[in-house]
């Protein structure tokens, strides 16, 4: 697994790891059940602050994308085996919204009208 950042980036190291690792779930490099490199390697290698590093596996955590164990370290989670086909689900919706001449803050409006509308968790039957 390669974690990936930008130094030039305005957007924070933390997020930039996160993103790094979420993508790598999306695109399916990783899988659950898959061990990250722990914090320390990924600080060592990146050359940034181990904490950085912590913050963004335990923002991962908090997604319910990772699980933190100690002694085990950071492992995909269970509940990230669909977002590969859910991104694939997403990357069909955005070419018939282009082929349709949707926009995309149109199909963005969209996307986040329906998110407001859905029933939360708590409420479902």
């Amino acid at each position: 697994m390669l974690i990936r950042i930008d130094a030039n980036s305005s957007r924070p190291l933390f997020e930039q790891v996160a993103a790094s690792v979420r993508s790598d779930i999306l695109t399916g490099s990783v899988v659950p059940g898959d061990r990250l490199p722990s914090a320390r390697e990924v600080s060592e290698a990146l050359d940034i602050n181990l904490h950085t590093v912590l913050h963004a596996y335990q923002q991962l955590r908090d997604e319910g994308l990772v699980d933190l164990r100690r002694g085990r370290g950071a492992v995909v989670a269970a509940s990230a085996a669909p977002l590969a086909d859910l991104a694939t689900d997403v990357a069909d919706l955005v070419a018939r919204a282009g082929t349709l001449g949707v926009s995309a803050e149109t199909l963005a409006a969209i996307v986040t009208s329906a998110i407001a509308d859905r029933p939360r968790m708590e409420e479902r039957p």
